[in-house]
């Protein structure tokens, strides 16, 4: 059976690929949780208003918003 990988064509390919995907996993991947924790603020935003004005949906809408700033805010903040 033929031995591929000591063949002079193939090493050189393997050290190509295997440079190429150096390049692709030196770079790490960061990803966002900004909006994760401002949908999870809208949402505590709600229960709140919900829950302390009886249902007013001025207060509701206005503890969403309110939420919704806090969280992205803290999102950004645990991104760095």
């Amino acid at each position: 059976m033929a031995r591929s990988h000591q063949r002079k064509k193939h090493k050189e390919q393997l050290r190509q690929y295997q440079h190429a995907q150096e390049g692709n996993s030196s770079k790490p991947r960061k990803g966002s949780i900004s909006g994760t924790i401002a949908v999870i603020g809208i949402i505590l935003g709600v229960a709140i208003g919900y829950f302390t004005t009886d249902g007013s949906l001025t207060w509701i809408l206005v503890g969403a918003v309110a939420g919704g700033i806090v969280g992205f805010f803290i999102g950004k903040s645990l991104d760095k």
